[in-house]
């Protein structure tokens, strides 16, 4: 199997990893996620109208370069390695994947301000209770005339506070564990009845709680697809942040190795000792296979439902269990300056903590996979 990127796609990895380079250095970041907003919104209009990287992943029809998924594994892979908090996921990934998928004039009329950067979205989908279950939604949408009245509250939305548009799962229809009866909205974040309490997450991100007090929003606002449509996106974004943690694994790894030249123990670098050497070696065939599951599972996105949600929770399960070997050897290598605020590796562990369980943890795609494959 030839697993080699083309040229276009070597090109797109080369101009972003220059550009995060120069723009995005660990005290960049510092100052970024300290500042009032929690980031510079310069860099996202650099990566959208200056380098036009948001148009990598969309089809030709909507202004975009004709990728898919591998662009955004490239792009997410890049934007890990700085720890960026640039909303990619949220917008490009899970906002500009559902809008592809559905079509029609929501699509051709939204992608294009996604790909100029005039539009950022956020993914309103988890709730107090719930967990894991995408279908645990107690949103309510009423249909009210010509539209719908939506109701309820949604917890730690990444890059709300951010975003221009807001993508809702809400009920129509069911009690709240049902499948059948999950819809998804697109909406104006600063839409009547929506109130917000944002707050930075121990990553570095921003986030908010979102209330919905009797929004009414448009039929157009309802994204045909339901429950089916939502997995799908909700496994495309487990992926990109599946090539996240390969971004975070490789400095991590690249921090350890560096460090262990640097700091002396006994008249010598601690990299010399040979149990030192045995566990950066286990952190790199972790990180390695952090990389290679990535790639498997973004390859078979375009499978049949169960199979593409199979081979995206073996991905997932075995990304979380190496990247906490991978975090956790190298702050352990580190000692306590390896937690600290002044060194970035305490930074990229914290964010591969988050990675670990978002979109579910080990054990939640352990059973799920378990679910898919085993017979009954």
């Amino acid at each position: 199997m030839d697993l080699s990127y083309t040229e276009t796609q070597d090109m797109l990895r080369d101009t972003t990893a220059r550009f995060l380079a120069d723009t995005y250095g660990f005290e960049a970041r510092q100052k970024m996620i300290a500042s009032t907003e929690g980031r510079d919104p310069g860099v996202w209009r650099a990566l959208a109208s200056e380098l036009g990287l948001t148009s990598a992943p969309f089809a030709e029809e909507y202004g975009g370069m004709g990728g898919g998924a591998l662009e955004n594994l490239i792009m997410m892979e890049e934007l890990g390695k700085v720890i960026a908090v640039e909303p990619w996921l949220q917008t490009v990934v899970i906002g500009g994947g559902t809008l592809q998928a559905v079509g029609g004039s929501v699509a051709a009329e939204v992608i294009p301000q996604i790909i100029a950067g005039d539009c950022t979205i956020a993914w309103a989908y988890a709730e107090p209770t719930g967990r894991y279950d995408l279908a645990h939604v107690s949103t309510t949408a009423k249909s009210d005339g010509a539209g719908y009245v939506l109701s309820g509250h949604k917890a730690v939305v990444y890059a709300a506070p951010w975003a221009s548009h807001l993508l809702v799962t809400a009920r129509t229809g069911g009690s709240t564990r049902e499948r059948s009866g999950v819809e998804l909205f697109l909406i104006d974040a600063k839409a009547a009845g929506i109130t917000r309490r944002d707050y930075p997450t121990v990553d570095g991100f921003r986030a908010s709680e979102i209330y919905f007090e009797n929004v009414a929003v448009a039929a157009e606002a309802l994204l045909p697809g339901g429950i089916d449509l939502i997995e799908r996106i909700a496994d495309e974004a487990t992926m990109g942040l599946c090539a996240e943690a390969t971004g975070i694994a490789r400095k991590l790894l690249d921090g350890t190795v560096e460090y262990t030249k640097q700091r002396k123990q006994f008249g010598q670098p601690i990299g010399k000792f040979q149990a030192l050497q045995h566990r950066m070696a286990d952190m790199l065939v972790e990180a390695e296979q952090i990389a290679s599951m990535a790639l498997m599972g973004t390859l078979k996105l375009d499978l049949p439902a169960a199979e593409r949600k199979a081979a995206v929770s073996l991905a997932k399960a075995k990304v979380a269990r190496s990247l906490k070997f991978v975090g956790q050897s190298a702050v352990q290598t580190h000692g306590g300056i390896g937690i600290t605020m002044e060194l970035a590796i305490g930074h990229y562990f914290k964010r591969s903590t988050m990675i670990e369980n978002q979109f579910g943890s080990a054990d939640h795609h352990l059973e799920r996979y378990e679910t898919l494959t085993l017979p009954v």
